[in-house]
C-alpha cells in the first residue's frame, strides 16, 4: 500500500495559600462485607511555591504564580512531582477495594489482541499481544501456513517495557521494512531497518524523528524530522519549529541524507512526505500552523525533466486533501473542498488547478472516512450516525457491493496492494472486542482470520444510540451501553466520556477496561460532540474557535439528558476526557462543577493562553485560535480551565492524570491546573494529581501501566461515588 498518510492532529486566578490546604484520604477501617468510607484531612498537598510572574495580554494582566513549573527539568518541579504522587497514591492505596480492581482487570486484560495483517509478497506480517506483554509484538506468518514466527519484539528494548513500537513500513519489494520505535510514551521517534530476507537489522538509524512516515522509493526512503535541540533546550518541551524533509539512502549515515523540502520562511507546520505504491510520485503533504487543512506538493518521480519540481495542490490551506494512490499519471484525491463530508477525486499534477477535478465518489449524505485502493477495487469507509459503512466501488468509482459487517461498529483497516486478492480489516463495538476479518475481493465474502476470546459475555450487555438537545437545540448523538434489564432509578454510577474536537469521531470500540466499570452495573456515555468529525467539517467548525463553547455545552447537556431520563443523577456522574477532552473535562467542571460527582481530566490542555509556546502545541492554532491575537484571546480566557478556578467552589473529586514524558500536551499544563485547584479548594472533595514516571500522552504506554491506571480510575470513582464493587453500597461521611 502507498506510505500515505492524512496528517494526525496531534493533536489536547484568585489564589489563596496552597500550604494550608489539605487531601481528603480514604480510612482504610472495612469488613468482608462491607466498607466504611470515612473522608478526613488526611495530609496537607504539597507546598508550591508562588511566584510573581504576570504575562500581559493586549492590556489584561494575567498572573501565573505556577510558571515555574513548566520547567519539568528543574529539581523544583521534580520535587513537587514527588509529593504530589505520595499524596495521590497514598490516597489511592487506602482504598479498600483497590487491589480487586486491579486483580480483575489484570484478569480480563489477559487474551490474545490482533492488529490487522499487512500482506508482503508470500507473507503476512501482524501486531500481536499474548496478553499481558507490555507491547505488542510483530509477527510474520507465510501464507496458507499456520506457524507464526516473532519478527520484531519491543518488550525486548527497554527493561520497563516502555519503548513502542510506532509504525511499520514495508518496501514495494517487499525486502525491507523501516520501523520506528518510541520511547517512554515520548513522540520522537527513531527510525531503524530489518532485512526480511536474513531478518538482520541494517546499521540505519535516524534520530530526532518526529510526525514522519517513512516513504520508499528506490534505495532508501523520504521522512521527515526536526533538527536536533540547542544545547540547554528540553526535549520534552521545546518548541519544534522548522520541520524537513529528507531522503535516506540505505547503507548510509545519517549525516548524509539529501535534505528534499524546508521553508526557512515558515517555522511552523508539518511537511510530510508519501509515495505512491509505483514508487512513481513523491508527495508532501504542507500545513502551516494557522488554517486547518494541508496543500499537496508533487513531483513525478518517474519524469527526469521534472527533477527537482514540485506541482502544488491545493490553493489554500483552508481544507484537506489526502492521496489515496494513483491511477496512471492521474492522483487519486481524497478532499473537502467542496464537500464538507468528503469526496474522491482525479486530479492531474501537470493541470492541478480546483476547476479541473473529477468526482470518482461524489460525496453523499454520509461523511467519507477513509478509501483504499486496492486490487482494482475502491473500498470506501462512510461513517453513518458516528458508525461504519462500507462499500466497495470499481476502479472508476461504480458501486458493486456493501462489505456485511456483523453488528453496529467501527471497521478499519482494507489496505493492500494493486495485485492483491484479499484484504484484511478489524472489527469491533462497544460489547464486541476487535475481532481480524480476511475479505475476498472476488466473492465479497468475509472470514474470520483472529477472534479473541475474552473473559466477560458481551452478549449481557446492550448497545443503545439515543439523540438529545443542546443548548442551542441542535440534536447531538450519544451511545449509551450498560447491562441488560438497567433499572432507570438514577442511581447507576455512569461515565460520560467525551473529546469534541480536531475533526475527531468517536465511533464505537471495544475496550476490556471499561468492561470492568460496565460489569459491576456501570452506564457508559459516549456523546458525539461538536468539534469532531462524525458528520464531516460543518460538524468540526460548529466546535471550533470562536465556537468552541458548543462542545461544553453539549456534554452539560449529555449529563443533564442522563439524569432527566434516570439513568443516573450527578452525585452518581464522572466525567472523563483525555486531551482534548481533558480540557473538555476541565472547562466543564469550572463552569457547571455541580454536574458531577467526580471528574477525570487526562493529559488536558489546561492553560488556553500558552499552549502555543510548547512542542508542537501551535498545531493546534486552526482548532483554539491564540491568544496572540486580542480577540481570539478573549475567547480562550473565557474558558480556560486553568483560568477560571476560583475560590469558595465545591468542584467534583478530581483525579487529573498526566506522564513526565508527555512531550504533545506538555504536563505544566496539568501540573499548574493542580497546583492551583489545590490553592483555591477548601472543600472536603479529593483534588488529587497521579502523574506517571517514564510514559507520555498515551500511545505505547505499557500494559502494565495501563491497568495500575484504570485501577486508580475506577476505585477512585466507587469510591468518590460511596459504592463497594465487592460488597454492600457505602456510605461517605463528611
Amino acid at each position: 500500500m502507498p506510505t500515505l498518510l492524512r496528517l494526525p492532529a496531534l493533536l489536547i486566578f484568585g489564589v489563596t495559600s496552597l500550604a494550608a490546604c489539605t487531601a481528603t484520604g480514604p480510612d482504610a477501617t472495612s469488613t468482608s462485607s462491607a466498607v466504611n468510607n470515612t473522608r478526613h484531612h488526611a495530609a496537607a498537598y504539597p507546598a508550591a511555591r508562588k511566584s510573581n510572574h504576570t504575562d500581559d495580554y493586549h492590556g489584561t494582566p494575567v498572573t501565573d504564580p505556577y510558571h515555574w513549573l513548566e520547567d519539568p527539568d528543574s529539581p523544583e518541579t521534580k520535587a513537587w512531582v514527588t509529593a504530589e504522587n505520595k499524596v495521590t497514591f497514598d490516597y489511592l492505596a487506602r482504598i479498600p477495594f483497590r487491589d480487586q480492581i486491579r486483580t480483575r482487570l489484570t484478569q480480563m486484560w489477559n487474551y490474545e489482541r490482533y492488529g490487522v495483517p499487512q500482506r508482503e509478497g508470500d507473507y503476512l506480517y501482524y501486531q500481536k499481544n499474548d496478553g499481558l506483554q507490555n507491547q505488542a509484538v510483530l509477527y510474520v506468518q507465510k501464507v496458507g501456513e499456520e506457524k507464526e514466527e516473532v519478527l520484531l519484539d519491543p518488550n525486548k528494548l527497554s527493561a520497563d517495557g516502555t519503548t513502542a513500537l510506532a509504525g511499520t513500513y514495508f518496501s514495494p519489494d517487499h525486502r525491507y521494512l523501516a520501523y520506528a520505535t518510541s520511547g517512554g510514551g515520548s513522540d520522537w521517534q527513531k527510525l531503524r531497518v530489518l532485512d526480511l530476507q536474513t531478518r538482520q537489522p541494517l546499521t540505519d538509524e535516524l534520530e530526532w524523528v518526529k510526525v514522519s512516515g517513512a516513504a520508499w522509493a528506490g534505495n532508501g526512503f523520504y521522512y521527515s524530522r526536526y533538527d536536533a535541540p540547542k544545547a540547554g533546550e528540553s526535549q520534552l518541551s521545546g518548541k519544534n519549529e522548522f520541520h524537513k524533509v529528507y531522503y535516506h539512502q540505505l547503507g548510509t549515515a545519517q549525516s548524509a541524507d539529501k535534505l528534499v523540502y524546508e521553508d526557512a520562511r515558515m517555522p511552523l507546520g508539518f511537511r510530510y512526505a508519501g509515495t505512491t505504491d509505483d514508487e512513481r510520485f513523491l508527495i508532501i503533504y504542507l500545513t502551516d500552523g494557522k488554517a486547518d487543512g494541508n496543500r499537496l506538493l508533487v513531483r513525478d518521480l518517474s519524469n527526469d525533466k521534472e527533477a527537482g519540481r514540485f506541482q502544488t495542490i491545493g490553493t489554500t490551506y483552508e481544507h484537506n486533501h489526502s492521496v489515496v494512490g494513483n491511477v496512471g499519471g492521474k492522483l487519486l484525491v481524497l478532499t473537502n473542498y467542496q464537500a464538507p463530508r468528503y469526496r474522491l477525486v482525479l486530479v492531474d499534477p501537470a493541470r492541478p488547478q480546483e476547476s479541473n477535478w473529477q468526482d470518482v465518489l461524489p460525496q453523499t449524505e454520509d461523511k467519507l472516512e477513509e478509501v483504499a485502493q486496492v486490487g482494482g477495487k475502491l473500498i470506501a469507509t462512510y461513517l453513518k450516525d458516528a458508525s461504519s459503512a462500507v462499500k466497495v466501488y470499481s476502479a472508476k468509482g461504480e458501486f458493486e457491493r456493501n462489505v456485511e459487517l456483523p453488528a453496529l461498529g467501527t471497521a478499519s483497516g482494507f489496505g493492500g496492494r494493486p495485485d492483491s486478492r484479499e484484504v484484511y480489516y478489524a472489527f469491533t463495538s462497544f460489547t464486541y472486542p476487535t475481532t481480524i476479518y480476511r475479505y475476498d475481493l472476488a466473492s465479497g465474502q468475509s472470514t474470520v482470520f483472529r477472534q479473541p476470546k475474552v473473559a466477560v459475555n458481551p452478549d449481557d450487555y446492550v448497545v443503545r444510540q439515543v439523540f438529545y438537545a443542546s443548548k442551542d437545540k441542535t440534536k447531538i448523538p450519544m451511545f449509551i451501553v450498560h447491562r441488560k434489564g438497567l433499572k432507570l432509578d438514577g442511581q447507576n454510577p455512569t461515565y460520560l466520556y467525551g473529546y469534541g474536537g480536531f475533526n475527531v469521531s468517536l465511533t464505537p470500540s471495544f475496550s476490556i477496561a471499561r468492561m470492568l466499570w460496565l460489569e459491576n452495573g456501570g452506564v457508559l456515555a459516549i456523546p458525539n460532540l461538536r468539534g469532531g468529525g462524525e458528520y464531516g467539517e460543518a460538524w468540526h467548525q460548529a466546535g471550533m474557535t470562536p465556537r468552541k463553547q458548543n462542545v461544553f455545552d453539549d456534554f452539560i447537556a449529555a449529563a443533564e439528558y442522563l439524569a432527566i431520563q434516570s439513568y443516573t443523577t450527578p452525585e452518581k456522574l464522572a466525567i472523563a476526557g483525555g486531551s482534548n477532552g481533558g480540557l473538555l473535562v476541565g472547562a466543564t467542571m469550572t463552569q457547571r462543577p455541580d454536574v458531577a460527582r467526580v471528574a477525570f481530566p487526562a493529559v488536558g490542555v489546561m492553560d488556553m493562553l500558552r499552549y502555543q509556546k510548547f512542542t508542537i502545541g501551535w498545531n493546534w492554532a486552526p482548532e483554539y485560535g491564540t491568544s496572540d491575537n486580542y480577540h481570539q484571546f478573549q475567547n480562550l480566557y473565557k474558558f480556560s480551565p486553568l483560568h477560571n478556578l476560583r475560590a469558595g467552589v465545591e468542584y467534583p473529586a478530581t483525579l487529573i492524570t498526566t506522564a513526565d514524558h508527555d512531550d504533545r500536551v506538555v504536563p505544566a499544563h496539568s501540573f499548574k491546573f493542580a497546583a492551583t485547584l489545590q490553592a483555591v479548594y477548601s472543600g472536603t472533595e479529593p483534588q488529587l494529581i497521579r502523574i506517571d514516571v517514564n510514559a507520555g500522552h498515551g500511545a505505547g504506554k505499557s500494559t502494565k501501566l495501563l491497568i495500575d491506571e484504570w485501577a486508580d480510575i475506577w476505585s477512585f470513582a466507587f469510591y468518590n461515588m460511596g459504592l463497594n464493587p465487592y460488597g454492600k453500597q457505602a456510605k461517605l461521611v463528611k
